[in-house]
């Protein structure tokens, strides 16, 4: 009878040792001034928390950057697209988007979609994310009139708790990797690249996006009525 009573007790004693560990961990990143996502908005949302992790991830790197959340980009059609999480660096503008999956995931850059499968052996397919990322990339091209394909790195970030099983990607400047591979595979690309962009031209940048960030309720709203207007 202990013991039925005792493990319940531990799981909640777990679970609130966990959101006081990501309470600090908000507490001490700029994430918040970044998105304007509140605490409990952060870490009880799938999207929101894995986006979250990534930003804490990138604030670690050193030299000089500036990362941007949540970036409301219009496009061509009169539409928005949202991009998670971008980082303007000396040495390129970085695009993530972050996948909070589990499962073992299965893509190749050539095919429109990719397919997650459970433990259960459910099988989920969605959208390539490597499509997806070059949709906010060229959203980037017209927000801030800078073309030149090289510029741009796109990263796709997925989830400590997934398997990468067979991922086939071909472009250069594209990685499929991760989270807990970022600083690694990201300070290797940083320290392999050539400075495109002063210090300056990187505060001109982010100064000039800022439009985009922390939108109000109507754009965000707007944009979501889209997205369920192409699902249906």
């Amino acid at each position: 009878m202990e013991h039925i009573i005792l493990f319940p007790l531990l799981m909640i004693l777990i679970m609130l040792l966990t959101i006081f560990v990501n309470y600090l961990r908000y507490k001490d990143s700029n994430y918040r001034e970044a998105s304007g996502n509140s605490f409990f908005k952060t870490i009880f949302d799938k999207g929101n928390y894995g986006e979250f992790l990534t930003f804490t991830y990138l604030e670690k790197l050193r030299g000089h950057q500036r990362l941007m959340t949540n970036l409301y980009l219009p496009k061509e059609d009169g539409t928005t697209t949202e991009v998670d999480l971008i980082m303007i660096s000396q040495t390129g503008i970085y695009a993530f988007e972050s996948k909070n999956y589990s499962g073992w995931i299965f893509g190749d850059e050539r095919y429109k979609s990719w397919t997650q499968t459970l433990e259960n052996k459910q099988k989920n397919k969605f959208f390539n994310p490597i499509w997806q990322n070059k949709g906010h990339i060229n959203a980037l091209k017209s927000a801030t009139g800078l073309e030149d394909d090289n510029l741009y790195k796109s990263y796709i970030i997925f989830s400590e708790r997934c398997t990468l099983k067979k991922i086939n990607v071909t472009s250069p400047n594209v990685k499929v990797i991760k989270r807990n591979e970022l600083i690694k595979t990201i300070k290797q690309d940083i320290e392999s690249s050539t400075d495109v962009l002063t210090k300056e031209e990187v505060d001109k940048l982010y100064s000039k996006l800022q439009e985009y960030a922390c939108v109000d309720e109507t754009i965000k709203e707007a944009h979501i009525e889209n997205i369920k207007n192409r699902k249906a």
